[in-house]
């Protein structure tokens, strides 16, 4: 470690910034941000300034500093973008003991400035000690993604109660456990989930009880684990991961996705395949019951979104009949991410004005879809689980009128690394379906749009007719 990391209170003293770049600038709106009075020192600046001038929220001193100046700041930052100013100005703050930063030039810098992941009042700061700054920025885009939006919001809820629950717990181990309950519970999750009202009621609850050896109560979280790719995972996704203590993972959810998960947390395999379930969806509802009734944080995690031919509504309406508090976290659903992944816009102003998503489960013997709304000209059809059902749908579709020769195209494994595509028609839809018989999860897209597929991903274009 070539540096120690320190955080500067600045609130109310005098910072100097020295130099009338863009660079200068942007250290003149951290130092404003952490309630600095800053001053800037240059003959002319940059049109990054006028919004700073305009709202009066720095001094302007139009010349390079004194020394008087450099003596009643805090700190300084220099960015003039003359090597040779910067030097002279950087030797001069030393002299007077004022810590300095110079822009680009570690070398004369007494501190450096880091990656900065700004929640409020959880601030994260990353550095690479100089070496590397770019490579602090893409950490620092990392911790972004991991940390939740409303992280500041949880911090500030839990400043509201802190003297009461200070009051209440004089153990500090009683305290710390309230608070653990708290953050990384079902009230934490609720602020997180911009359900603030819902949170503060919970914890007026929680805080009248007033007993640290209550057990927190469980919850499930239904999360939307998108096509497998973790990389598609929402923000919120990632945090229920990080939180559970068991997870129920279906088939679709994918193996790297689980790699999120809280690293003790328990992972158990509940999905479903075509005439083989490891679990009766009674089984995975009991299940879910049984673990948030013991006080556990349990993710009910499911391939693509809950709520788009994932039982997800089902699963809820259980919780909430059994007093479950059950939370459910959007995903992206399969036919948004097999179709950006194959170049397919499901709607296009020139070809379809509408999509509709279709099961191809069969229910005796047969798809349930309204066949000819389906065939009208002017949208997209996706059709889930419809690989096995491939010539039923082609009949069907066929005999209501749509055109042999629409275009139609089959994604498996869409957005993952093991991506197949295969283009075609209706028509020859039977014959694509072939290609994928044994593969992995696939869904079909019909409709114009499917010929702006993107046809490298489809080396082989031969049509079944």
């Amino acid at each position: 470690m070539k540096h120690l990391p320190t955080f500067f209170a600045l609130d109310g003293r005098a910072a100097l910034v020295v130099g009338g770049t863009p660079a200068a600038a942007q250290r003149a709106r951290l130092l404003l941000a952490a309630g600095a009075r800053v001053t800037v020192a240059a003959p002319g600046l940059d049109a990054a300034f006028d919004a700073l001038l305009g709202t009066g929220a720095i001094a302007w001193q139009a010349r390079w500093p004194g020394d008087e100046d450099i003596d009643r700041a805090a700190l300084a930052f220099i960015a003039t973008g003359d090597p040779g100013r910067d030097h002279d100005v950087a030797a001069r703050a030393r002299a007077a003991r004022v810590p300095v930063n110079v822009t680009d030039q570690p070398g004369l810098s007494d501190f450096i400035m880091p990656a900065i992941v700004d929640r409020g009042d959880v601030v994260v700061a990353v550095s690479t000690g100089g070496a590397a700054p770019v490579l602090a920025r893409l950490v620092r885009a990392r911790i972004e993604r991991a940390l939740p939006a409303r992280l500041a919001d949880l911090g500030a809820f839990a400043a509201r109660f802190r003297d009461s629950a200070r009051a209440l717990f004089r153990d500090v181990g009683a305290r710390r456990r309230f608070w653990e309950r708290v953050l990384d519970g079902p009230i934490g999750q609720l602020v997180l989930a911009g359900r603030e009202p819902a949170a503060r009621d919970a914890m007026l609850v929680a805080l009248n009880r007033a007993d640290a050896a209550t057990p927190r109560p469980g919850s499930v979280t239904i999360v939307g684990a998108g096509p497998g790719d973790p990389d598609l995972l929402t923000l919120r996704a990632l945090h229920a991961l990080q939180q559970a203590d068991i997870v129920l993972y279906d088939e679709l959810a994918g193996r790297a996705v689980l790699d999120y998960a809280r690293r003790d947390a328990e992972l158990v395999y509940v999905g479903k395949q075509k005439a083989h379930h490891s679990k009766s969806q009674d089984e995975i509802n009991a299940l879910m019951v049984a673990h948030a009734r013991a006080g556990r944080q349990v993710v009910r995690l499911k391939g693509g979104d809950p709520f788009v031919f994932g039982r997800g509504g089902e699963e809820q309406a259980h919780l909430r009949a059994h007093g479950i508090e059950a939370t459910v976290v959007p995903g992206i659903t399969a036919a948004l991410a097999c179709a950006a992944a194959a170049g397919i816009p499901l709607t296009h102003r020139e070809h379809a004005s509408a999509v509709t998503f279709v099961t191809g489960h069969l229910k005796n013997g047969e798809p349930a879809a309204d066949w000819a709304a389906l065939a009208r000209s002017g949208q997209t059809i996706v059709v889930y689980m419809g690989v096995s059902a491939a010539a039923t749908v082609r009949d069907r579709l066929l005999a209501a009128g749509i055109a042999r020769a629409t275009p139609a195209a089959i994604v498996e494994n869409g957005a993952r690394p093991n991506q197949k595509v295969s283009i075609g028609t209706v028509a020859g839809l039977a014959a694509l379906a072939a290609r994928h018989v044994n593969g992995g999860p696939a869904l079909m897209i019909i409709g114009d749009v499917a010929a702006l597929a993107d046809t490298a991903l489809e080396p082989a274009l031969a049509e079944a007719s």
